[in-house]
């Protein structure tokens, strides 16, 4: 423990401020599209979209490009289709939700079929860096204990009864949150007679965020406008920063 401690100080890592600091996200970052000069950006799919390299060079000859914007979450999984127009913004809960799960929000990850790289990106939110707990947020063993469920992962065939089970165990009322491309579209898996191509439609999602996988800010981001603890109208905190690495 003291070695920890040490090694703290020495490195003196604070947490982010977000959503009221500068956002420090690395080069390679690929965020939302946007057009690109005049051009009309071409109608793309963010729950279906890995920010692969080559999705990046089709998108310049289309007339566009990824940015350093975050905010990819949708209340609706069809408002993560975007334009020129952008998305939807992500609407907050009712306000009989919001007083239920506003200030304390207990969820359940179900990994059902995953990489682990949107696991990965979870787990990094209870780091010191992003510290989800410091807005209520927290994870539990248990869907007993939960209010809701995080889904990532294609939803193997294997997975899909012990999912329905899960999100069965959780009591009313409760959230749904599908994290990553496998959860919103089956990602680079979809199509394959072993998986469903995504959360089952037998299961609501109240939250939907892209990503291959995604970064914390944006699960953060996604999370906190759902509770209604962010300006629906603006990004959270200042223009993200491109020079450093997380």
């Amino acid at each position: 423990m003291l070695d920890l401690l040490r090694a703290r100080a020495v490195l003196g890592a604070p947490g982010v401020r977000f959503p009221d600091g500068d956002l420090t996200l690395p080069p390679r970052f690929r965020g939302r599209p946007v057009a690109t000069g005049t051009r009309e950006l071409p109608v793309l799919d963010l729950g279906a979209c890995l920010f692969s390299p080559e999705e990046a060079l089709e998108l310049e000859e289309r007339g566009g490009h990824f940015s350093g914007d975050h905010r990819l979450a949708a209340t609706t999984r069809e408002a993560l289709t975007i334009s020129q127009t952008g998305a939807d913004p992500v609407r907050p809960l009712a306000d009989a939700m919001r007083r239920l799960f506003g200030r304390s929000l207990r969820l359940r990850s179900v990994a059902a079929g995953s990489c682990g790289g949107c696991e990965a990106e979870l787990v990094a939110l209870g780091n010191v860096v992003f510290d989800l707990a410091r807005f209520g947020v927290e994870f539990v063993a248990s869907p007993r204990h939960a209010d809701g469920l995080i889904v990532t992962g294609a939803v193997s065939r294997n997975m899909r009864d012990a999912l329905l089970r899960t999100y069965e165990a959780v009591g009313e009322p409760k959230l749904v949150i599908a994290v990553g491309a496998c959860a919103a579209s089956g990602g680079p898996f979809r199509g394959s007679p072993e998986v469903l191509d995504g959360v089952p439609s037998e299961i609501p999602v109240d939250l939907w965020i892209a990503g291959c996988p995604p970064h914390p800010f944006t699960v953060l981001d996604g999370l906190l406008r759902m509770l209604g603890r962010l300006d629906l109208r603006a990004p959270a905190g200042a223009a993200p920063k491109e020079a450093m690495a997380r």
